[in-house]
């Protein structure tokens, strides 16, 4: 029971970290989301041999870490939550491609393990992202910078409904394993015969409750546009950053950072 609170609770924890006011956390959401879906682009247009190339995209995290004082912890255990779904997608590289690509010693490295490690990379790089985009922007703001460019009304309403009907949810079920818990006399957390019953009643609950949020917002006012209360008008500090990723990223891409760093460093 403890276990899912906990869950419950961590899965508000990036909305609290938006509330910050860093430099980051100021910026444009549209120019963040911007820089956030060309930076996934430009990752995941590389070849699948390569590793070597991604790596100077860990540069852009890795800022943004730093400037919006976020703890890596969290991101982190975020991020492992993904791994299965990591190892699902290229545990079958190394079986199926067996051509030869390098050797380290009297090992043979074939091609299946090193698109295996560029998968790995690539889902490391784009999931971060996605988290810290949300951790220095929030759901809300995401919503209206989709708005402004171009996603239609009725997806970015969707979205954000199901972001908040999750919690719902969650909420709804922490309250019934709870209640289930007090009224039984066994140890053994929810018996199989209960689980169909357990499941009826709360979706049957979670509707109820997510109507009558929907009813409140209809009371207050919500009409499906997405109002913040800052300002989303472009500055000096958004075209600054927005110009610099851009061409560190098609920098990055067209040029082999790593090979150039090495020249520069060992001279030849």
């Amino acid at each position: 029971m403890i276990k899912i609170e906990a869950n419950w609770i961590d899965l508000r924890y990036l909305d609290t970290l938006s509330a910050k006011r860093t430099l980051i956390h100021q910026l444009n959401p549209t120019v963040k989301l911007m820089a956030a879906l060309i930076f996934i682009l430009t990752v995941t247009s590389f070849p699948k041999y390569e590793i070597t190339g991604l790596l100077p995209f860990f540069f852009f995290p890795a800022v943004l870490i730093s400037l919006g004082d976020l703890p890596t912890g969290p991101i982190l255990k975020r991020l492992l939550l993904v791994a299965p779904f990591v190892i699902f997608v290229g545990i079958f590289n190394p079986l199926l491609d067996h051509s030869p690509v390098a050797t380290i010693g009297s090992f043979v490295v074939t091609g299946g393990w090193i698109s295996f490690i560029s998968i790995t990379l690539r889902l490391c790089l784009t999931v971060t992202t996605a988290l810290i985009l949300v951790a220095t922007t929030g759901i809300d703001a995401l919503g209206s910078a989709l708005l402004r460019i171009g996603v239609p009304k009725i997806i970015v309403v969707q979205l954000l409904f199901m972001y908040r009907y999750l919690h719902v949810l969650i909420e709804e079920f922490v309250r019934s394993i709870q209640a289930y818990s007090l009224r039984s006399f066994h140890g053994e957390g929810v018996r199989f015969k209960a689980w169909g019953s357990l499941l009826g009643q709360l979706l049957i609950r979670s509707i109820d409750r997510a109507n009558r949020v929907y009813q409140s917002m209809l009371c207050r006012g919500f009409d499906g546009e997405v109002r913040l209360m800052r300002t989303s008008t472009l500055h000096t500090p958004d075209i600054i950053y927005f110009s610099f990723w851009i061409v560190f990223f098609l920098c990055a891409r067209f040029f082999s950072l790593p090979q150039l760093l090495g020249k520069l460093v060992l001279g030849v």
